[in-house]
């Protein structure tokens, strides 16, 4: 059977507390189905399942691809001033590339909980700086910085936060057109 010309980069599962809804058996079935190559996990704010999903991907035959959707903090990890869960967080989707970026993503994840949490557990700029090797970032949602500012017209300070997460990641891993 000929593989599906795509690969689904953005995934939340029963994982996704409150919010992803698939089961992984469910997942794999379905991927299976429709011949994909790979797969991502993106579940908001952990890396529960990681696990799980890499030992079903391989039983499955599928390539597993382990990422989380990171909260962001739109100023510190350590702020917790905002009013409202809207203002204390926007979402990016972060794949790990290899073993390095597998340990940073397990870093990320555990300080969001540890040092960030206000609403949901938060990351920061500076610790995607200290953190970013062997990831590759995506602006996610709407939800997103990049797709709020957007949204709200701003385009320029739209281009200046891509410009960021272009110089946090790397070139080839925040990729983006002005």
């Amino acid at each position: 059977m000929k593989h599906a010309d795509f690969v689904h980069l953005h995934v939340h599962t029963q994982y996704s507390l409150l919010d992803g809804m698939i089961r992984l058996d469910e997942l794999f079935k379905k991927a299976k189905e429709y011949a994909m190559p790979a797969i991502a996990i993106t579940d908001h704010g952990n890396m529960f399942g990681a696990i799980d999903f890499y030992q079903q991907a391989y039983k499955n035959g599928i390539k597993p691809i382990i990422g989380c959707e990171l909260y962001v903090a739109p100023r510190s990890r350590f702020d917790k001033t905002t009013s409202s869960i809207g203002e204390a967080t926007r979402h990016l989707v972060v794949l790990v590339k290899n073993m390095q970026g597998y340990k940073n993503l397990m870093k990320l994840t555990t300080a969001a909980h540890i040092e960030g949490f206000y609403y949901r557990p938060r990351v920061d700029k500076e610790l995607l700086k200290e953190c970013s090797e062997g990831l590759i970032a995506s602006s996610a949602c709407l939800h997103g910085e990049i797709a709020s500012l957007i949204v709200r017209g701003n385009m320029e300070e739209a281009k200046k936060a891509a410009r960021t997460y272009q110089e946090i990641f790397g070139e080839d891993n925040f990729i983006w057109k002005s």
